[in-house]
């Protein structure tokens, strides 16, 4: 079956992303998480916080295109120091493909900024020890501010 995506349909997820608790939503091409590619649209807001996280697999790289807005990947050492903030939009780097094993998280800097996610499957929900030990747990009282660091600080 073939599946199509409207414009329309991206710009509900961008709204449904702002109401959203954590500020950002997905929308599954894939029809179950045992897939084995997974193809979801990501929709964020600036002020959501995406832990930082690595993927030990091998095969678990993660290819991150930018369809609209802007978003700053962010590249880490094992002990936390910043090694590269690479800015993504439609105009700028559109596309990137992370390594697994590399620890990374996102700073969205523009509202209903939408991107293409596409990774290995299946689905496997991320382990406590994959999420960086150096960084705050989503929902902390210290998130905000690490996030604020996220969004400013250069290598």
């Amino acid at each position: 079956m073939i599946k199509t995506i409207t414009a329309a349909r991206l710009t509900a997820l961008a709204t449904t992303a702002k109401s959203a608790a954590r500020l950002r939503t997905n929308l599954n091409l894939h029809d179950s998480p045992d897939a084995p590619v997974q193809r979801l649209f990501v929709s964020t807001e600036p002020e959501t916080y995406i832990r930082p996280h690595r993927h030990p697999r091998a095969n678990k790289w993660e290819l991150f295109v930018v369809l609209r807005g802007e978003i700053d990947l962010l590249i880490f050492s094992d002990s936390g120091k910043l090694l590269e903030r690479i800015n993504m939009s439609p105009t700028a780097t559109q596309a990137v493909e992370i390594p697994a094993g590399t620890w990374h998280s996102y700073a969205c800097k523009q509202p209903g900024t939408l991107a293409l996610e596409v990774k290995e499957g299946p689905y496997i929900p991320t382990p406590e020890p994959d999420f960086a030990p150096w960084s705050p747990a989503e929902g902390s009282e210290e998130s905000s501010a690490y996030l604020a660091w996220m969004r400013e600080t250069l290598p």
